[in-house]
């Protein structure tokens, strides 16, 4: 049996090139290994970075004819691209068998069958329900009841199968299949996560419940309570050795010098943390890398002395989720974990003792009951706190997630279109105080009021190389918003020229 692994055609985020936006797929490479390991015929197909569009991809699928294909794609803003992949490949070949998985369609489980292209759903992690679900597709007669973690529709009716266990031991996983995938094609920008990043992970899930996050839900472990699956949080961890021979692998065979590690919360483990620092220390390869960090296992970790040693085998770019300046709206939307002074603590020690390390802060604005002047404290905070760079996010739900299970309870989704959700583009208002317009202007205007000429030429002066090239980056930003900004004094030009997503010259080749 012949499967594919699509990731389609897609817009990319607005400022810079197609470069910087197109980093490896994780979960396509890991499935596909799982698939390889098992002697089934497999090819990833990704789109984006070999610039292939749509008339392309149909000719592929038509020469081809695979007897599977199967899209991954977690992120709701790319669903109905992912969706036009299944259609198009039923166009082709009425037969072919069509599989979704992801958080988007893990969550969406009844509307994406009801009327769509889409064959079977895999529910949460995806290796070896995909795996078992080939094997029973090749038996003449197949009994997908057998299958933990599908659901598929039968006789009219959608069936959802028990939730599989989590993988307990992610070491037994084959490395992802990175022979499969164009690892030329990615990481080319000269500046963002440069020179050559590769994507990577050493952790599934998180140990904290945030209301807006879907990450964690989709790595959760659920457990039937009361005749319902619910899911709690589980965080697991592949072994620094593991981990290391992955890195191996991408800096000596793919010539990646930087690491974009996509855990949804990477140093939970202090233990690991430690010996992770220093097995990449005795390595003694010349490597940076990113990483999505909490503030409160930061400070542990500083006073352990194992931040030192973090940075010292190359962590030169972190991502902390400040998210709201006030305790009290950090506990309204589910973010428990840490305060607004153990933020600001762990943000002063980065720019004091570790200089080398961008700081980039994300905060999510437009929350129930935002006005103006909270949303504006927003950016007084991020300069309080030193951030290198904030991004603000207008508060999104997306499927799964308890802030989505409210909004549509309550009526306040305003643009359901999933192709918005792109979390620079308001879906809902913040109730009597700020309009989704209102909210999308103050984000445009909180970029513009962090942004100034002294912030670009500190960031230039940076003896640190990985340092600059982010402000160099960042730089091309700005004058993309002053180009923007200088238009909407001459022409009526709209702020959501800043916002939308690109669609490149070759998408629909």
């Amino acid at each position: 049996m012949k499967v594919f692994l699509i990731r389609g055609p897609r817009y990319y985020w607005p400022f810079i090139n197609e470069y910087d936006n197109f980093l490896m797929p994780q979960s396509l490479a890991c499935l596909a290994a799982v698939l390889k390991r098992a002697g089934i015929e497999v090819r990833v197909i990704d789109c984006a970075p070999v610039k292939m569009g749509w008339n392309s991809l149909r000719s592929l699928l038509k020469k081809e004819n695979p007897d599977v294909v199967g899209i991954g794609d977690s992120e709701s803003l790319y669903s109905h691209e992912a969706m036009r992949v299944l259609k198009t490949a039923k166009e082709v070949n009425p037969k072919v068998i069509t599989i979704a998985g992801g958080a988007h369609f893990s969550n969406l489980i009844q509307e994406s069958l009801s009327s769509s292209p889409i064959d079977f759903i895999v529910k949460g992690e995806g290796e070896y329900t995909l795996l078992e679900l080939i094997k029973e597709l090749e038996k003449p007669k197949p009994d997908f009841m057998k299958v933990r973690g599908i659901a598929f529709k039968q006789d009219n009716k959608i069936i959802e199968t028990p939730p599989r266990p989590l993988i307990e031991d992610l070491d037994k996983l084959p490395i992802p299949a990175y022979e499969l995938m164009p690892m030329r094609e990615y990481g080319k920008s000269r500046f963002l996560f440069s020179p050559g990043g590769a994507t990577i992970h050493h952790s599934r899930g998180c140990i904290d419940r945030c209301k807006f996050c879907v990450w964690w839900v989709q790595m959760a472990e659920r457990k039937l309570e009361n005749g319902e699956v619910k899911p709690h949080p589980k965080w697991r961890t592949k072994s620094v050795g593991r981990t290391i021979e992955e890195i191996r692998l991408l800096y000596h065979k793919y010539n990646k010098r930087f690491l974009v590690f996509v855990d949804d919360s990477w140093n939970i483990s202090q233990s690991w943390n430690e010996e992770f620092a220093e097995a990449l220390i005795k390595e003694n390869i010349k490597i940076g890398w990113f990483a999505f960090m909490r503030a409160d296992f930061m400070l542990r970790d500083e006073k352990a002395g194992i931040l030192k040693k973090l940075v010292d085998s190359g962590m030169s770019h972190i991502c902390i989720g400040a998210e709201r300046e006030s305790n009290e709206e950090l506990r309204s939307i589910g973010k428990n974990c840490y305060s607004r002074d153990m933020v600001k603590e762990c943000l002063l020690i980065l720019k004091n003792k570790y200089p080398q390390v961008f700081r980039q802060v994300t905060f999510i604005v437009g929350i129930r009951g935002e006005t103006r002047e909270s949303l504006l404290r927003q950016v007084n905070y991020a300069q309080e706190i030193c951030a290198d760079y904030p991004a603000f996010h207008p508060m999104t739900p997306v499927p799964g997630t308890e802030a989505w299970r409210e909004a549509k309870e309550k009526g306040w989704l305003e643009i359901k279109d999933f192709s918005y959700y792109d979390w620079t583009t308001p879906v809902m208002s913040s109730g009597t105080n700020l309009s989704r317009e209102e909210i999308e202007d103050l984000v445009y205007l909180a970029s513009r009021k962090f942004i100034s000429f002294p912030w670009i030429i500190k960031g230039l002066c940076s003896p640190f190389r990985i340092k600059r090239n982010m402000y160099i980056w960042w730089l091309l930003v700005a004058v993309k918003i002053f180009i923007d900004s200088f238009g909407r004094f001459v022409l009526p030009l709209n702020v959501k020229e800043y916002t939308k997503l690109v669609k490149p010259k070759w998408y629909d080749s």
